[in-house]
């Protein structure tokens, strides 16, 4: 049976294709799943999700329901933890601070690990082995390469290193909307994915569990993602543009 081709990228009728649609539709007339023209942002609104990724009012508020203005995970929690006056950080954890920003009608979205006080030597590496998932990944995603090299290389690390990759949680396109094309999976799915054409915008944020790839949802909020097992996990994430020579963070 014929492969079927997704033709998402159009030439307006009785307009020349440029050198840049003519190298997009070669992939795609190969059967490879290529970005929507819409998913390639134009200089200007680059510029705006540069500058809210710098200061704005917060995304995730109200989001679908969402009750505050940041996530904010501990420990064995994976993302998605809602902040609260109850819960009282101690010497040894670690927490995740997940701020999406909106300026200008523009999306930007990052995280970072926070390690209060001291911590213990596996804690240590599973934050440290998390960042270096999100660089790793951010290497791998090459202009006109695939979305699925980002994964294969941070589930490598990964595992290397003897942690898990939640597989039930991506990364995702970002920049006029909270969430677009393409979903970012972040282990090996052994499959392409998208096309990284110059001018996309999306984050790269693996989530890495010290013990079982599995999570679940806490049941009360609705929310809060936990790892199956209960054992900490790490996550670093960025906005990334991506350009004719590689990736370009967007949240410094």
């Amino acid at each position: 049976m014929a492969h079927k081709i997704i033709r998402n990228w159009h030439v307006a009728p009785g307009t020349a294709p440029t050198d840049f649609d003519k190298r997009v539709l070669g992939f795609q007339n190969r059967g490879e799943l290529v970005p929507k023209r819409e998913l390639i942002k134009t200089p200007e609104q680059i510029e705006g999700i540069r500058r809210s990724g710098v200061v704005a009012i917060p995304a995730p508020l109200n989001y679908e329901g969402f009750p505050k203005s940041v996530c904010t995970s501990i420990n064995e929690v994976v993302c998605h933890g809602i902040p609260s006056e109850d819960d009282i950080l101690e010497e040894g954890d670690i927490i995740n601070v997940d701020v999406s920003t909106i300026l200008d009608g523009y999306y930007s979205d990052a995280s970072r690990m926070f390690v209060i006080g001291q911590t213990t030597p596996e804690k240590e590496k599973l934050v440290r082995v998390a960042k270096e998932c999100l660089e790793i990944g951010a290497e791998a995603a090459k202009p006109w390469g695939f979305v699925g090299d980002i994964g294969k290389a941070i589930s490598r690390h990964a595992h290397k290193n003897g942690f898990g990759v939640v597989r039930a949680l991506c990364g995702h396109g970002v920049g006029l909307e909270f969430h677009e094309e393409p979903e970012v999976d972040h282990y090996n799915t052994h499959r392409k994915g998208m096309l990284l054409v110059p001018g996309m915008v999306f984050t790269i944020e693996p989530m890495i569990n010290m013990g079982t790839w599995e999570v679940f949802i806490d049941e009360e909020d609705g929310w809060t993602v936990v790892t199956e097992d209960e054992l900490p996990s790490a996550q670093w994430e960025h906005t990334f543009l991506m350009t004719e020579h590689g990736l370009e963070i967007l949240t410094h």
